[in-house]
């Protein structure tokens, strides 16, 4: 009997990718071959998202996608969007197997057990694989020992979040705070280092939380061991809440050399009435605070953050505050969103929906600023000498060019000549850098410090 083709395709975020890695291994030490996404396989699995509406749609569409791929393969959806709807996918019977968060570690048995009656009967009833994910405590046990990217390794420590923010569905899809045995995590930066992997990225739903249903284990703790790992060069961390930046916590990052100067701080909004009403635990003030004490620890360090335009209730002169604040703290990268309605929250039954157009206009004033100050940001490099993390070849103007990231998450390229073969994947380089090839690529040479 020939193995069976299984494809994935991940929606959303990175901890998403990570549970679509751990399962392709999973089903790849169980005698499947992994296949693209757009090959004919014999099982399609979509690991969804339900962040907002749109990515339900997109859940929907990908589902419907793979179903035209194949009409005779076994249809898997998983995650988010299967916690969120479950009721709902069954009824209209959108796939054959359903998938909820916490059940994904057992994709192969699930699969197992569907091949094994669907050769007895001809027709198999929808299998539903859902827990009541707001009671359970346990951390579900999936681990990598590779990964798609050859130079960053994406590894989720911590799942669940309780802040419960008016506008986000996560809390009612992921469940409450969970997180991963640390000798567990360690393992697996070990065995991820040994493979020649140099730089981490530490990723959960809510990271800040990690070790907090542990005891007495911190999410410093685990850096701190990570740091002795002696053939991880970089240790990266994903979204930070700004209440966690405190002078004794950075005080104690900066002895970790190897942790990144890159903080990716969420602020939602610059107008405290705003926040308030999104049920964020901090205020600008706190906020401000945080960036503050980073930049007193750190040279020039990488600030980014998340901004939602037009959320519900939101006036000119809400709006107009957010935007001083942005411009005033002058952040390295601002990731902006228009303020997308999701069903289940308490946003939705909120009176004010601003109108889409205004959305729109709220959105393009902060893309500008954001664009802007990204260029003022990354300016200050040139001149400089940075490490650079090389990835991979490119092409711009008719060069080739190797390109990479700095430690603070700027990208940069380096010229390659016609014969170059010094340059390899995956090492860390000085490069003096020159100046830019366009508005989003620094470039330069290698340094004779290399």
């Amino acid at each position: 009997m020939s193995k069976r083709r299984a494809a994935f395709l991940t929606l959303g975020c990175k901890v998403n990718q990570y549970e679509t890695d751990a399962m392709e291994e999973i089903l790849e030490k169980n005698g499947y071959d992994i296949v693209s996404f757009k090959e004919t396989a014999d099982v399609y699995i979509i690991n969804t998202c339900s962040v907002t509406n749109m990515a339900d749609r997109k859940s929907r569409q990908m589902i419907h996608r793979a179903k035209k791929n194949n009409p005779d393969a076994v249809i898997v959806a998983a995650g988010c969007y299967v916690q969120a709807a479950e009721k709902e996918m069954a009824e209209k019977n959108m796939a054959d197997i359903l998938v909820g968060n916490n059940k994904k570690k057992d994709i192969a048995q699930i699969l197992e057990e569907y091949f094994a009656v669907k050769e007895e009967e001809q027709k198999v009833p929808l299998v539903s694989e859902v827990i009541d994910i707001n009671h359970t405590k346990e951390y579900e046990d999936l681990t990598i020992h590779k990964v798609n990217e050859h130079t960053r390794a994406y590894i989720k420590i911590q799942d669940g979040c309780n802040q419960f923010c008016s506008y986000c569905i996560i809390p009612y899809t992921r469940g409450r705070i969970r997180s991963k045995n640390p000798e567990e995590v360690i393992e697996e930066v070990k065995n991820l280092a040994a493979q020649g992997y140099k730089e981490i990225v530490l990723t959960g739903i809510h990271l800040s939380s990690y070790g907090k249903d542990l005891g007495d284990i911190t999410l410093l703790d685990v850096i701190q061991r990570i740091q002795q790992i002696e053939d991880i060069e970089r240790i990266r961390l994903g979204s930070l809440e700004p209440r966690i930046i405190t002078e004794q916590f950075v005080k104690e990052l900066r002895v970790c050399d190897k942790v990144c100067p890159h903080f990716h701080l969420s602020l939602q909004s610059g107008c405290d009435e705003t926040l308030k009403r999104m049920n964020r635990k901090y205020t600008t003030e706190e906020y401000e605070t945080a960036l503050n004490v980073l930049r007193t620890y750190y040279e020039h360090p990488a600030l980014t953050t998340d901004v939602i335009a037009g959320f519900v209730g939101e006036t000119e002169e809400e709006f107009e505050k957010t935007r001083a604040y942005l411009e005033k703290i002058n952040l390295y990268e601002m990731h902006i969103f228009k303020y997308s309605v999701r069903e289940g929250t308490r946003a939705q039954k909120m009176s004010g929906h601003v109108p889409e157009q205004v959305k729109t206009e709220r959105s393009d004033i902060l893309l500008a600023m954001a664009k802007r100050h990204k260029s003022e940001f990354e300016k200050w490099y040139v001149g400089r000498k940075e490490k650079v993390l090389l990835e991979e070849i490119i092409e711009k103007n008719g060069k080739k060019y190797f390109q990479g990231y700095t430690a603070h998450y700027v990208k940069v390229a380096v010229e390659l000549s016609e014969n170059d073969t010094k340059l390899r994947q995956n090492e860390v380089i000085v490069v003096d850098i020159q100046g830019f090839i366009d508005e989003n690529l620094l470039y330069g040479k290698v340094s004779i410090e290399f």
